[in-house]
């Protein structure tokens, strides 16, 4: 992992608004004919990238070294904790600068806390330490700033979804999964693969101190979200669907857009430099 990147401009561009023309695509998944995949083209075609430590503000003011980590991650369920917990027990005092408080004196790693806030109390989330995430290693920290898992996995050799919380890797991608009864009464499960916007995170969203699928800022990527994020999106719908997917939204833009991302549109008229992803 990187311990300095390249800031990609010194000052924070207005982000769009959240209501603008998106092109959507619906096919059925090769590998299963029960299952569609519903597509926002305008999302997956954008120029979106992670930019954190390189013009992050994060999502609350003052804080821009914690990205979108301030929180903590929310795990989907029991197995996404128990994996989590065998990837943070690979991690040591020089990888992970909250070792201490993450291990007891007992051995056994101490990363979960139930949140009592919201729709969302009771859930079971990765503790806060110092106002942000208990993997968040901060700047300064010898063993490299950002996330530990994520970093444990690029040691590793394996993808960062492999180690990290689902939450953390899907976003700011959204999949929303609906069974749907059609007029001749077959059922057909439905996936929809979208921006996860301010939206996305309730009515709370809209008091984020920063967002970046909103701003021209990160969509500076050297290649098409599609593309960028195909590990990710293999995970979600399928290799198979993803395959298809990438062809579509492949022979789309070779056509010409008609909704561009209006972020991605803005940071290419301002002549904001591409940038591959920081974690590469």
């Amino acid at each position: 992992m990187r311990t300095q990147l390249p800031v990609i401009s010194p000052a924070v561009t207005p982000e769009v608004p959240l209501d603008f023309a998106r092109e959507w695509i619906e096919f059925q998944d090769p590998a299963d004919a029960a299952h569609w995949i519903k597509a926002d083209l305008t999302w997956l075609c954008s120029r979106w990238t992670c930019i954190f430590g390189r013009g992050c503000q994060g999502v609350i003011e003052g804080r821009a070294d914690d990205g979108c980590c301030s929180h903590g991650a929310f795990f989907s369920d029991d197995d996404d904790e128990r994996r989590v917990k065998q990837f943070a027990a690979m991690l040591t005092p020089d990888t992970w600068e909250y070792y201490p408080e993450g291990t007891k004196k007992s051995g056994k790693l101490a990363i979960s806390e139930k949140d009592s806030v919201g729709d969302d109390e009771g859930r079971r989330r990765t503790r806060t330490v110092d106002g942000a995430c208990i993997f968040l290693n901060r700047p300064g920290f010898a063993g490299g700033e950002g996330c530990s898992l994520h970093a444990l996995a690029l040691r590793e050799g394996l993808h960062p979804l492999d180690t990290k919380p689902e939450v953390c890797w899907q976003l700011p991608v959204r999949r929303a999964q609906d069974w749907v009864d059609r007029p001749d009464e077959t059922r057909i499960l439905v996936s929809t693969v979208s921006e996860f916007d301010r939206r996305g995170w309730g009515e709370g969203g809209h008091d984020l101190h920063w967002y970046c699928t909103s701003s021209p800022d990160a969509h500076v990527g050297s290649e098409p979200l599609y593309i960028s994020y195909g590990p990710e999106l293999t995970a979600l719908i399928g290799a198979l669907a993803y395959r298809e997917l990438a062809a579509i939204c492949e022979r789309r833009l070779a056509i010409g857009l008609v909704a561009e991302h209006p972020a991605t549109s803005k940071a290419r008229e301002l002549g904001l430099k591409a940038q591959p992803s920081p974690w590469d």
